[in-house]
């Protein structure tokens, strides 16, 4: 029973409300301002010095090429799978159904957590980068939002690498195993439909990753729990 993956069942322990506060002050907010500095460092570098990375035009221009009415149609679900709209209303489905299943709110906060973290991220930094999308027929309509980094695929990360960390609660090791893999691949598989359809540069897309990555670690992990008594 690895310790950071079950810190939740390992301490089961009810926090009160001003540890909660400060746990969600010093252990999600305050690296989460480092995220961000390094997230608009980075566009900043891409947009500046690297002069917006020319060489990504071709990974864009190829997937144009590759473009089918059924390619059209999969990533078009693929994309609707890492929208504001579907991840709040999964999001919201997931806290209801862990509560429902722990009785611990602490707990259930985990994937709230971990979405509103990376939203407040890509939202701020997007604004603060403002790179342009590629030069390419875009499929979707584009948000206000600008490319860097990707929303939609920060926001799926975040959410479905939550589920698979709350996937190795399962007692099946089949079905376990099964689940934690969908729910890995599922970001991937945003991140190329955002790419197949013309929304997102290649960094944009990788920038999403990190960004999705660090705030499901940050928001799994926010609250102290005593894990020194590991289960085997």
């Amino acid at each position: 029973m690895h310790p950071f993956v079950h810190r939740y069942e390992l301490d089961t322990s009810r926090p009160t409300g001003r540890e909660v506060a400060r746990d969600l002050a010093l252990r999600a907010f305050l690296p989460g301002a480092a995220l961000w500095l390094a997230v608009v460092g980075l566009g900043f570098l891409i947009k500046g010095p690297l002069q917006n990375l020319p060489g990504e035009a071709g990974i864009n221009e190829n997937l144009v090429t590759w473009r089918t009415p059924f390619l059209d149609t999969v990533t078009e679900m693929l994309s609707a799978i890492g929208t504001t709209e579907f991840i709040i209303g999964a999001c919201v489905l997931a806290v209801a159904l862990i509560w429902w299943r722990t009785r611990q709110w602490w707990f259930a906060l985990v994937p709230a957590l971990a979405v509103s973290l990376q939203a407040l991220v890509f939202l701020t930094s997007s604004l603060v980068v403002g790179r342009s999308r590629p030069e390419v027929e875009m499929l979707d309509h584009a948000p206000p939002t600008s490319s860097f980094p990707s929303g939609h695929t920060g926001a799926s990360t975040a959410f479905y690498l939550t589920l698979a960390l709350l996937a190795q609660r399962v007692q099946n090791p089949a079905l376990r195993v099964v689940l934690t893999v969908l729910a890995v691949l599922v970001p991937f598989a945003v991140g190329f439909a955002r790419l197949y359809r013309g929304m997102h540069s290649l960094t944009d897309v990788l920038a999403g990753f990190v960004n999705g990555v660090v705030c499901a670690v940050l928001a799994w992990g926010y609250l102290r729990r005593d894990t020194s008594q590991v289960r085997a």
